[in-house]
């Protein structure tokens, strides 16, 4: 995700919004910094913006600016005075969220004095961490030399009254015993290598002027000497050896405390990144999912109420198509900022929950409150004026669908549906047109009435006998004779009106009605026109999810031997406009139905629904081309060369070749000069109940009889 200049709308994609056609443009984008970079950077000097924005480096400089519009200052006044009506700005209700949730606490409280006051207190910490170790080693260092005067000043208190006895001469027998003083400063208290050295030489000087006051003989005195001497080079030797030692010691744990605060610095800068969209800088779906966790805990535990809002920025993917990828990145990034600054004032959490989809949490508990500020977003976003010239709508602008809930008391209420509701209001916003908020309301269908109608009608369709069987013919070209028929399913609504096929097939598709539904319709096609021996074959229509059925083909086996039909008069169409799955499933299902002598047409092939790679896979007896490059070729010289060519392409593979949509004389003449097998259309017969096309046959026998 980054920034620039060009245009784009859709998924985890990005924007911006281009001032196009205005008279104030934006300066030109030259460079963009890796938000991950920075924000590893950041996290490695202790620093982390409370809300970071994405950074732009303008051509020609260096310095870092915010990228977005504000929100108009009569919409933050509108949402100030809502927030103050809501009276959430002086709760501040947020839970306890430990190490975690701090970071996230931190994110939440935005671009404001909160965020700074965190960091201020980061860097004072920082600086108390440097400042007290100094403080603490000048105390040891007062705390040694007190020490070595201590035992210097008890040196000489030894030696002075020593010097004034009048046993003087028994006093020199013990003189030797005065190097337990200077073995006191250099092996007994670890002083410090100079200091040591400074008090045993003390102590040794101090010796020395009491043998001018004893006036020993001079061998007395040099053996003292001597002795002292060596004690005192001894000493100092083994106190040199040991603060090394001790140095090394100190070393080895300052290095030790430096890698755990390194550790624990880039564990903290994982967790950033981790809580963080590297692209808005608000919090991420992982952090807002901790967030609303800890919500929906509170109010289980204190029936502390909350709403759950979810943005969703309006045609985002014609926005990132049209203008770019980078221009999707700023579109995102301002509307993340005039986001956060509309919601700031009612403290509440706000997050990028998806590609171009936002999430607000926060403490409310009346559901007119929460839709007052899903409209107030509405408002401010479409305040940003940013350009958006090819939405579907007409829409000049860039605008967001607001779908809002609040939690309430429920029977097996669950977390997830707090999110289930949100995202069902959000898209009855869209379905009301978007750029509009809307509340959930549990009493509203999901998916919308007419599909949940449907939905429901399929269930009791086959008992109240809503549906039905039409039958279109196909005529083979080389005998004239109708020797097929495509069976057809109708559902009639309770209404008396009927539902079209491609409205409620992918339904039934969806809730797995197909499955009976088919069976019925295998059952009637059978008893109606292959029983009575009306034509020799029946085309039915099949679901890939009716072929991936483990139990489909002993069904279909069964029906066959109910009805007293072989397989080999029954044919199966792959598939009425559904794409299809080349599944191993559905390839074995295939083959068990062949061991039946059911035979398999393609249908539909050229559209991109049927592929070339399922003429790889199986042998299809035949080939139904679909209509558009019929109707095509009557007009046009190139088309009728594709479809010459498709033609070819089939032959050459050995399957029949069925031509549908053949709906007058001229487009069945076109298709006769190929040599295709059979064909089908309005011009053969349009798709009727079994009685109309019996009588049909029945005129078209005695005609033929009269003309024999």
């Amino acid at each position: 995700m980054r920034l620039g200049q060009g245009p784009r709308d859709g998924q985890p994609q990005s924007g911006a919004g281009v001032r196009a056609g205005c008279a104030r443009r934006r300066p030109p984008v030259a460079d963009v910094e890796d938000p991950v970079e920075v924000g590893v950077r950041d996290a490695a000097a202790g620093v982390l913006d409370p809300q970071p924005r994405l950074r732009l480096r303008r051509a020609g400089g260096q310095r870092d600016t915010t990228a977005g519009r504000r929100v108009p200052h009569g919409v933050r006044e509108q949402v100030a005075d809502h927030a103050g009506q809501l009276g959430v700005a002086a709760r501040h209700r947020r839970p306890p969220l430990g190490l975690v949730g701090d970071h996230l606490h931190a994110g939440a409280r935005g671009r404001r004095g909160l965020g700074r006051d965190r960091v201020g207190d980061d860097l004072a910490q920082r600086e108390r961490d440097e400042v007290e170790p100094q403080a603490g080693g000048r105390r040891a260092g007062e705390l040694e030399a007190t020490c070595a005067a201590a035992v210097v000043f008890g040196c000489i208190v030894w030696l002075v009254p020593a010097l004034g006895t009048f046993h003087a001469e028994a006093f020199s027998y013990y003189a030797a015993y005065g190097a337990i003083f200077m073995m006191g400063v250099n092996l007994f208290f670890s002083l410090e290598f100079g200091l040591a050295i400074a008090s045993s030489g003390l102590i040794f000087v101090s010796f020395l002027l009491s043998l001018i006051v004893f006036h020993y003989s001079p061998a007395y005195c040099l053996a003292f000497t001597t002795f002292y001497l060596c004690c005192f080079v001894f000493t100092s030797y083994v106190n040199w050896k040991l603060n090394k030692e001790r140095f090394n010691v100190f070393l080895n744990a300052r290095e030790a405390e430096l890698q755990q605060r390194q550790a624990t610095e880039r564990g903290e800068a994982l967790l950033r990144l981790s809580i963080t969209d590297s692209l808005t800088g608000m919090e991420n779906r992982r952090a807002a999912d901790i967030r609303l966790k800890q919500f929906w805990d509170r109010w289980r535990e204190e029936r502390a109420g909350f709403a759950v809002l979810l943005v969703d920025v309006d045609f985002f993917k014609k926005y990132n198509d049209y203008y770019g990828h980078q221009e999707g990145d700023h579109c995102l990034v301002t509307v993340a900022n005039a986001l956060a600054d509309i919601v700031a004032p009612l403290g509440a959490t706000v997050g990028r929950y998806g590609g171009e989809e936002f999430i607000v949490i926060l403490d409310v508990e009346h559901g007119a409150d929460a839709l007052g500020l899903a409209e107030a977003i509405c408002r401010g976003i479409e305040a940003l004026d940013i350009v958006h010239a090819q939405r579907l709508d007409g829409f000049p602008h860039v605008t967001v669908s607001v779908g809002a809930t609040v939690t309430r008391e429920i029977a097996s209420a669950k977390l997830e549906n707090v999110i289930n509701e949100a995202d069902r209001a959000l898209y009855s916003a869209k379905a009301s047109g978007r750029n509009c908020a809307r509340l959930f309301d549990p009493n509203e269908l999901p998916g919308g009435d007419a599909s949940e109608n449907i939905a429901a009608i399929l269930k009791i369709a086959l008992p109240q006998n809503l549906v039905s069987l039409v039958y279109q013919p196909i005529q083979y070209l080389e005998t004239g004779e109708i020797g097929a028929y495509e069976a057809l399913m109708r559902m009639q609504l309770l209404d008396g009106s009927s539902s079209p096929p491609s409205v409620f097939i992918p339904i039934a598709e969806r809730t797995g009605a197909i499955i009976d539904l088919g069976y019925w319709a295998i059952r009637t096609a059978c008893r109606e026109l292959l029983s009575r021996d009306v034509v020799e074959t029946v085309s039915i229509n099949v679901s890939p999810i009716q072929l991936r059925a483990p139990t489909f083909a002993a069904q279909v086996a069964a029906i066959l031997a109910e009805t007293g039909v072989s397989g080999h008069r029954v044919a199966f169409e792959i598939t009425e406009g559904v794409d299809l799955e080349i599944r191993p499933d559905v390839l074995s299902g295939i083959h068990d139905l062949k061991k039946l002598g059911i035979k398999f047409w393609l249908d539909d092939f050229g559209t991109g629904f049927a592929g070339l790679s399922w003429l790889r896979l199986m042998e299809f007896e035949t080939v139904k081309i679909d209509k558009s490059f019929l109707h095509d070729a009557v007009n046009s010289t190139g088309a009728r060369v594709l479809l010459e060519d498709i033609v070819d392409l089939v032959r050459n593979r050995g399957h029949k070749i069925l031509i549908e949509g053949v709906e007058d004389d001229e487009q069945l003449d076109l298709v006769k000069s190929f040599g295709i097998d059979a064909v089908q259309g309005y011009h053969i017969g349009r798709p009727a109940p079994l009685l109309k096309h019996s009588m049909a046959m029945i005129a078209g026998r005695r005609r033929r009889q009269l003309s024999a």
